[in-house]
């Protein structure tokens, strides 16, 4: 692992934000309280700008400027609103550069360069007009059934820090491509790249009100979102405990959710799997974004004939990750918070504790008192028991965890509450078919980095990971309501015969 110290200077670009405003009904306005929220660059404890801090108030002006805008967007044929999103997702491409600097300056991450914002709309744009309902049987021939598919009305979702444009792009994209009006809250820490992509989409075209952003704290503005009665559907992204608490507030109000809660991800390597490719997929996976990635293959699960090299192969690898701010030709940036910084911290030390062995990393980098920035960590000997396997660490360390056998590999693999993700590295088809039956994940990769090379892949969880798929072709459809229609012919009356005493 290598270090770099120069500090970057901050770089925003004055026409994507608003600085001190959130979006309200197509307006830019401070909190209804007047208090913000500093932002700040991870890499140098910077503020990047200043947030409104929202509340329950500002979330109710927010909801009633999309109950207003929702009548006039849900009867918009679905082909302009696909064709609206198509203009937000232009603007996205030509501000492409701009966008990616900002998110790496909030989040902390080094650029990757053009963001995967306007390919994601792009998709979700093409799904728009293909919402569509059944032709049902009938027991007469003069009779119809059948369903439509119809927006919810005004919806929520709260997103996290780690990854906000292509979240907010996700979760709006798909809802207001159904029709829906959405109130969205982007995490304090990074909500910035939310704001902008909320611009771009008022400089597409979409009208004011259908996308309304309150930016503020989530025991605040969070809370409220869910616990607004005029909320009919609710996206988020999260911990596992908040994620609960949302459930419960959507409960008092019986409204339907989809939750994405994280994952403990294990990567299971087999003897015959081609290392090569294997380990420096393994070690991006877990220093990309810092390892806060809910998607994050945190532990290695590996047959005990191949594990002395691989864990050998693991540390080179790891040692020879660059570390460093935004604008540095670097792998691996700092972490989102101070808060961030003593978790990750914290459970190193806890691993150490437990027993396990640090092979590589465990503390800060030199050069860096400034900034969250933490090593990629490699612990070795690690019982499948242990703090470090069982729970969401969301950083760099990565845990090694020996097994005899591929029953014992399985049982291991899934002996976590978590079930987003698993990676299977074998060169044997049979071996990769009964893993990717038996991991308990809402998606499988094998031989590559989860999602590699496919389009529209639907993304979710099981157990504990949460409920409900984002991204696929029915992203769209996930926004939506079922209703039945039975239609039967009118009869015509039936002349009346004249009688006598009608003349």
């Amino acid at each position: 692992m290598t270090a770099t110290t120069e500090r970057p200077e901050t770089t925003l670009d004055p026409d994507l934000l608003v600085d001190g405003s959130m979006l309200i009904g197509g307006e830019w306005v401070p909190s209804s309280g007047g208090e913000t929220i500093d932002v700040v660059n991870p890499a140098t404890v910077q503020v990047l700008a200043r947030v409104p801090r929202g509340n329950a108030a500002d979330v109710d002006a927010a909801v009633r400027a999309a109950e207003q805008a929702f009548p006039a967007w849900r009867d918009l044929d679905a082909t302009s609103r696909g064709r609206l999103l198509f203009r937000w997702a232009d603007l996205i491409e030509q501000h492409g550069t701009a966008l990616d600097q900002l998110e790496s300056q909030e989040v902390g991450r080094p650029s990757w360069g053009p963001p995967p914002m306007a390919g994601q709309l792009r998709f979700i744009a093409g799904q728009a007009d293909k919402v569509q309902g059944l032709s049902l049987p009938t027991y007469s021939p003069d009779q119809l059934g059948l369903t439509l598919r119809e927006p919810y009305g005004v919806v929520g979702a709260i997103i996290p820090w780690n990854a906000p444009g292509p979240m907010f792009a996700t979760e709006v994209g798909a809802a207001i491509a159904a029709g829906n009006t959405i109130v969205i809250k982007p995490a304090e820490d990074a909500p910035l790249t939310p704001l902008a992509l909320a611009k771009l989409a008022l400089e597409a075209g979409i009208p004011p009100g259908v996308v309304n952003v309150v930016t503020g704290y989530g025991g605040e503005a969070g809370a409220a979102i869910p616990a607004h009665p005029s909320i009919r559907r609710m996206g988020f992204t999260g911990s596992p405990q908040t994620g609960s608490l949302i459930m419960k507030a959507c409960a008092d109000n019986l409204v339907p959710l989809h939750l994405e809660l994280g994952g403990k991800s294990p990567q299971v390597v087999f003897p015959d799997a081609d290392l090569d490719a294997a380990v420096p997929a393994m070690v991006m996976g877990i220093t990309l974004n810092t390892g806060q990635i809910c998607a994050a293959g945190s532990r290695v699960v590996c047959l005990r004939s191949v594990h002395d090299e691989l864990v050998d192969r693991l540390a080179a690898q790891m040692q020879r990750v660059r570390v460093g701010a935004w604008h540095e030709p670097v792998n691996m940036g700092p972490l989102i918070s101070e808060r961030q910084h003593q978790r990750v911290l914290g459970y190193i030390d806890l691993g150490r504790e437990a027993g396990a062995e640090v092979v590589t990393g465990g503390g800060v980098p030199a050069g860096y008192d400034t900034g969250y920035f933490v090593e990629p960590t490699l612990f070795d000997n690690v019982a499948p028991d242990m703090r470090i396997a069982q729970e969401e660490i969301f950083g760099p360390v990565l845990s090694v965890i020996a097994v005899d056998d591929e029953a014992e590999a399985i049982e291991v693999a899934n002996g976590t509450e978590y079930g987003l993700v698993a990676s299977v590295w074998t060169n044997d088809v049979g071996t990769a078919v009964r893993m990717s039956r038996r991991l308990q994940a809402g998606q499988v990769a094998v031989n590559s980095p989860l999602g590699a090379g496919v389009i529209g892949g639907p993304f979710g969880g099981y157990k504990h990971s949460g409920f409900g798929r984002t991204m696929g072709a029915d992203s769209v459809l996930e926004w939506t309501q079922v209703k039945t229609v039975s239609m039967r012919a009118a009869v015509p009356p039936v002349p009346r015969t004249r009688t006598p005493e009608d003349d």
